[in-house]
């Protein structure tokens, strides 16, 4: 793409690759930290109704981006910023990488209007962790330049990058976040634990019907976390130890659950007939254990006999408008709260939960 010599007088300027998309070329540019502040100014006076309502910042994102920047030097990672470009962009091809004209300079004109379509809580994330690490700022960040005169492909630009993008799964992020201590452990213990070892769905947050899993990671790690009431990412091995034995003594007391471990009934039809390895009643189990275990610190493991006599048919009166609805599993906190009353009643616990929330709170 071409523009005067004096439409580029003064120009940003990268080395970058050459590439085309729908006919049109684009630009892959290695990009110096410390300008991109300076090189994509977000001024929502600057900007028009049709571009700012699509691309509100929320504030409460840049502190957390900036602050994984800041404390993993070393092994963070940032996917690449896409541009639109309203004003005199050149590629300057390098006859010295080849004879395609693929490699070579890309010249920007600084009086060129740039738009960030994808990334724009990256680049101000940058700029606040900038601030604190000042030495990032020679590091780089790959950025896709389109140009886009008058900025009219902008918003189609912005629409199709987003409504295309595949967002992880709640099962994946805990699989793959190796710094949580927290998600780490819960990998850990279905590894571990004779009940999760190869009946978990790692990277779904749902079980299809021909599925050989029983449980889901995120149903697990929502459930542990409603039994630990953690208040961080952090993990001390006393609650490591909590979790894990909490678990493994609900799997000796479920006899649906027994079965299933010694392979004499098989998971789909378990998640058929029963209630007992939805999110819903494993978050239930996981919060009868945080009072079990907080009102019966030396004897909580004893009264969690009581799940044998429980009847964990879907079909049964007491899941009706709790967790299950005409026979459909329902995720509604309030009916978990109250399939949670019916186990603490069958294990012997002498509160309700609502007294038991009540007392904690005043302490």
């Amino acid at each position: 793409m071409g523009r005067t010599s004096q439409e580029l007088d003064t120009a940003y300027s990268f080395d970058a690759l050459r590439g085309v998309q729908a006919s049109r070329e684009f630009y892959v540019a290695m990009c110096p930290l410390k300008i991109i502040p300076k090189l994509f100014i977000f001024n929502e006076e600057e900007v028009s109704p049709q571009f700012r309502a699509q691309r509100i910042l929320r504030d409460s994102r840049i502190p957390s981006i900036a602050n994984y920047i800041v404390n993993n030097p070393k092994d963070y990672v940032f996917s690449s910023l896409t541009s639109s470009v309203d004003g005199a962009m050149r590629f300057v091809p390098d006859p010295s990488v080849g004879s395609d004209g693929k490699i070579g300079r890309l010249h920007i004109s600084m009086e060129s209007r740039l738009l960030i379509n994808d990334g724009q809580h990256r680049r101000a994330a940058i700029e606040e962790a900038l601030k604190l690490k000042p030495e990032l700022g020679n590091e780089s960040i790959s950025v896709v330049f389109f140009s886009d005169k008058g900025l009219k492909r902008s918003q189609q630009m912005f629409s199709d990058l987003n409504k295309n993008a595949v967002k992880p799964t709640k099962s994946l992020g805990i699989l793959y976040d190796h710094r949580n201590d927290f998600s780490r452990f819960i990998v850990k213990m279905t590894h571990d634990l004779d009940i999760f070892h190869n009946r978990t769905e790692m990277e779904k947050t749902s079980i299809s019907n021909r599925s050989t899993k029983f449980f889901t990671l995120s149903g697990i790690s929502e459930a542990t976390k409603y039994l630990l009431k953690l208040k961080s990412k952090t993990i001390n091995p006393d609650a490591q130890n909590t979790a894990f034995e909490f678990w493994n003594t609900v799997s000796k007391n479920i006899p649906e659950w027994s079965l299933l471990i010694e392979k004499k009934v098989s998971p789909h039809d378990l998640r058929i007939d029963y209630v007992h390895s939805h999110t819903n009643m494993l978050n239930a189990l996981g919060i009868m254990g945080h009072v079990l275990i907080t009102q019966y610190p030396d004897s909580w493991k004893p009264k969690l006999k009581g799940l044998q006599k429980t009847d964990w048919a879907r079909d049964s009166q007491l899941w009706e408008g709790k967790v299950v609805l005409d026979g459909r599993m329902l995720k509604q906190k309030a009916g978990i709260k109250k399939a949670a009353d019916v186990l603490l009643k069958g294990c012997g616990a002498t509160t309700t939960l609502d007294d038991f929330e009540k007392n904690e709170s005043k302490k």
